[in-house]
Parts: structure tokens; sequence; C-alpha cells
């Protein structure tokens, strides 16, 4: 059975969680060890969440199967970007989903819960930032009928960055 439930503060020790197990799983070798270990303390726990889910401009949704927790979105409506002109669009800023479970094909429906999620909160659109060398996201997005509209250096540490693409999505 599966569920998607919108988090609130009671959930931000098990968004930690999950965010720190499928940022590892899909940027884990993106930098060096230490560059990854600090990121993750830094921006995936308890209290980062907890700050994150306060701010009531951030959604969270989680995705159970079978009730356990396997996969998260956060999205922020409004959020203006310099590349993107558009007014009225959402930035999806996490969407992941935890590689043991990715064989269910349960990504494209979580997805669809973001959009529909987005497009009841009165968006035109949804855009993201992907890690160029994350082919398996890039090809799903573009298949979901994002396009690629501009580059982006996420910062992981003080030293290392990595490119990524901008990519945005506009509704009918």
């Amino acid at each position: 059975m599966v569920t998607i439930e919108k988090a609130t503060i009671k959930d931000a020790q098990l968004l930690s969680k999950l965010g720190s197990k499928t940022f590892l799983q899909s940027h884990g070798y993106s930098a060096s060890k230490q560059d990854i270990t600090h990121y993750v303390r830094s921006h995936l726990n308890t209290d980062k969440f907890l700050s994150e889910i306060s701010d009531y401009s951030n959604h969270f949704w989680v995705l159970y199967y079978n009730k356990q927790p396997i996969g998260y979105y956060k999205i922020v409506p409004n959020a203006s970007q310099e590349n993107i002109s558009h007014s009225y669009i959402t930035k999806l800023e996490r969407l992941y989903l935890l590689e043991e479970f990715q064989q269910l094909k349960l990504g494209l429906k979580f997805f669809n819960h973001a959009v529909k999620e987005t497009k009841r909160l009165n968006q035109n659109g949804l855009w993201l930032f992907t890690w160029v060398e994350n082919h398996r996201a890039i090809a799903f997005y573009k298949k979901a009928g994002f396009k690629i509209v501009g580059e982006y250096y996420f910062k992981i540490s003080k030293t290392h960055s990595n490119p990524n693409h901008q990519m945005l999505l506009l509704f009918d």
C-alpha cells in the first residue's frame, strides 16, 4: 500500500534520516567523503529540518510504502530565480526516493503528487536543480517535460561545488 502524507514538525527526525540516506545514495560520490559528511551533518540534521518545516513557505511530503517511509519531497511556491521570468513558479527542491525502492516505479506517482500539489497552490510550473552527473534524474525530468534553462553550482563545502542543470516545467 502506498500513501503520501504532508510532513509536520513531528517528522523532522524522520526527514533527517531519509534526507541523509537518500542524499548519500544519490550524491555520496560527488565530492570527497569529508565534504559529503560535513554537508550531511550541517544541512540534513533534525534541527535544520525543524527550521525548514517551521517556515510555512516550505511544503514537505513523505512517501510511505507498506507504512514504511521511503521518500520525501519539498516544494517552495513562488520561488523566484534569476533564470526564470515566469510568475507563480514553484521550486522543487528535493524529490528523493530510497534506492532500494526505486524498482517499484513509485517515483512517477510521487512526482505527479508534487505536480498536483503545485497546481493546487495556483502555480504555473516547477523548476529545480539537478546534478549534471545524475543521469537517471535528468532523464526522468526530461521525460516529464522539463527543459534545461540554466546552470547552477551547488555548494557542498567551502572548497567544492557540483555543477547542476536548472530545469523548468511550465504547466499548460
